[in-house]
């Protein structure tokens, strides 16, 4: 039998980086009864080994908890959220499941810019908020200081805010409690037909694709027959379950429930998260509205260090995007690189953990080539483009007018690092808009800058300026013209297509001298002389020279008449210029690389 939904509540935990999201849903985990101690461990829903190792969550988790309050039994389903801006969606689609929101703030550290950007999306997608204050127990925390911030950047009354340590345990009662009493139950029809949101899925060699659901109206049974109404595909229930924590079988799930579909689906195409399942017959006729898809803002080359290796990376990037259907990928060949895949991603750490989740997971060897933004190009003609590739740019004689992305940025930092962050994005071409004081100690500054200036290494920047207390947040807010150029990288005279990049015309030489300067240093000397040049269309801007490796052909002459030295090294010269025009230079992933750093020397 399906639990009555009027005793069933579904939320998520939504917060900052590090503020404890992880360690209270252990505690919940804990204290309901659903692990013992023996398996009680920390981070217990973080499961990726990458997770465990950078101590953040990548994946969102879904996991059912009993829970008994006043002698009746309430089922929580409970939904863990990363915390890091990149991850920004999978938060959207956990909460687009759910009902409540526990905002979980830092006592010691107090509001910071992804609370109050997943605070304002748990508003806008008219979630209970319960809001809870976090590591109370620790000798730096101010409890009444950050009930005021709260206050005054999100507006909730500090009377409302409950006071726990997810390290110790104290205070999670009434967090059980206040999710029973906050957190309206799941409106649904039981007599309907069947309607059901898929907010996740992975990829199991065994079973196929295991698509993770909420179930909106109707039950979904064992053995019944779907339908998936995006691609008007049916398939038959051929398992199905609860996540408690570990899987669960079960032959039902009613109104307002979380679990697990196995229904033989073969294909990873078939499974678009946000779609809705219903049953044949008797279909539901309207849809959920399922998500906002997410645009990736950050497009990187992913290929293979051996060529050979290309379709095992194409069956990665499948299985991978059906895990995290944020990043994209379309096959794209490079003279230098040959054959391999266009991706685009939501950010920098998302690169970096796709890449990494790739090697690991997948056992591959990739070259990745320098991350760059979507620009939009209008040209002479009217058209307009959307490039994701700087080799793709037309000629400047074609381009009207060459727009980049601008995100609007809220940095949360101490009063004292105001000066240090307003020259920080004065130097990346920011606008400023407004600063906005938490209190007396903390303020929340607002500029419009550049995303191609933000993602290199804005985030290690804004750390250093603040000694580690800064914080950021970013959405990107449209497309503003620019007077931007593309900036080609030669070497032995020939274009390397995946050096490109798109800098601003005023940054171009500096840019460029910088760029052959630390590809000398990254190229190995060859038997012949290597000229390394930074060029705008025709017109080289700067240039450095490896110089060959040269033997030494006139050790063997004793003495002796000069015109036989030079004869040897006249004849040396004919072969390092024959060399010079068969050879080949090898380029490094560290070479490629050494274009991402934008630091100054």
């Amino acid at each position: 039998m399906a639990f009555d939904p009027k005793f069933i509540r579904n939320f998520s935990i939504i917060a900052h980086i590090d503020h404890g999201k992880s360690t209270l849903a252990d505690q919940l985990l804990l204290q309901s009864g659903a692990i013992t101690n023996r398996e009680f461990r920390e981070q217990l829903l973080d499961d990726m080994d990458l997770e465990r190792e950078r101590g953040i969550t990548i994946k969102a988790r879904a996991v059912a908890i009993n829970y008994v309050l006043d002698g009746q039994t309430y089922e929580l389903n409970l939904i863990d959220t990363p915390g890091h801006v990149d991850f920004h969606y999978e938060v959207s689609r956990s909460l687009a499941a759910c009902e409540g929101a526990i905002l979980l703030v830092d006592a010691t550290q107090g509001v910071q810019a992804q609370t109050v950007a997943n605070a304002f999306l748990a508003v806008g997608g008219d979630l209970a908020i319960v809001p809870v204050l976090n590591k109370i127990d620790m000798q730096a925390s101010r409890p009444e200081e950050v009930k005021e911030e709260i206050l005054t950047s999100l507006g909730i009354d500090p009377s409302e805010v409950l006071a726990v340590s997810a390290k110790t345990g104290l205070g999670v009662p009434d967090v059980f409690r206040a999710i029973i009493e906050r957190v309206p139950a799941p409106a649904g029809d039981p007599k309907a037909p069947l309607r059901a949101l898929i907010f996740d899925s992975k990829f199991d060699d065994y079973q196929g694709v295991v698509t993770y659901v909420r179930v909106v109206d109707g039950v979904l049974r064992r053995g019944q027959k779907i339908r998936l109404m995006a691609g008007e595909t049916e398939y038959e229930v051929t398992g199905l379950g609860r996540f408690r924590p570990r899987e669960v079988p079960c032959d039902e799930l009613g109104v307002g429930q979380v679990g697990y579909v196995v229904a033989n689906i073969k294909k990873l195409s078939d499974v678009n998260i946000g779609d809705t399942i219903t049953q044949v017959p008797g279909p539901a006729q309207v849809a959920l509205p399922g998500y906002q898809e997410p645009v990736p803002v950050v497009f990187c080359g992913l290929f293979p260090a051996t060529h050979n290796q290309f379709d095992d990376l194409r069956t990665a990037l499948q299985k991978l995007s059906l895990n995290d259907s944020s990043f994209s990928f379309e096959p794209e060949t490079s003279d230098a690189l040959g054959f391999g895949f266009r991706c685009g991603f939501l950010g920098m750490l998302h690169m970096e953990i796709v890449q990494q989740r790739l090697e690991r997971e997948s056992n591959l060897s990739l070259v990745q080539t320098a991350p760059n933004v979507t620009y939009e190009i209008l040209t002479v003609k009217g058209e307009t483009l959307h490039i994701s590739n700087p080799t793709r740019i037309p000629d400047p004689g074609l381009i009207e007018e060459f727009r980049e992305p601008i995100a609007r940025v809220n940095f949360i930092v101490p009063t004292d690092g105001i000066g240090a962050i307003m020259q920080l994005c004065e130097d990346r071409r920011g606008i400023y808009l407004k600063t906005e004081y938490l209190s007396t100690t903390r303020a929340i500054l607002t500029y419009e800058l550049p995303l191609a200036e933000m993602i290199y290494d804005l985030y290690d920047k804004l750390k250093s300026a603040t000694r580690g207390y800064g914080t950021m947040d970013y959405e990107v807010i449209g497309y503003r013209a620019g007077d931007l150029c593309r900036l080609d990288i030669l070497v032995a005279g020939q274009k390397v297509d995946a050096l490109s990049t798109v800098v601003h015309r005023a940054h171009a030489d500096r840019r460029g001298r910088k760029l052959v300067k630390k590809l000398r240093g990254e190229i190995e000397r060859h038997q012949f002389e290597v000229a390394i040049q930074a060029a705008i269309g025709s017109r080289v801007i700067a240039r450095e020279t490896i110089s060959a490796l040269r033997k030494n052909v006139t050790a063997k002459c004793y003495g002796g008449d000069i015109s036989r030295k030079r004869k040897l090294l006249e004849k040396q010269k004919e072969g390092k210029k024959r060399m010079k025009q068969v050879g080949n230079v090898e380029i490094s992933q560290e070479a490629f690389l050494s274009v991402l750093d934008d630091s100054e020397d």
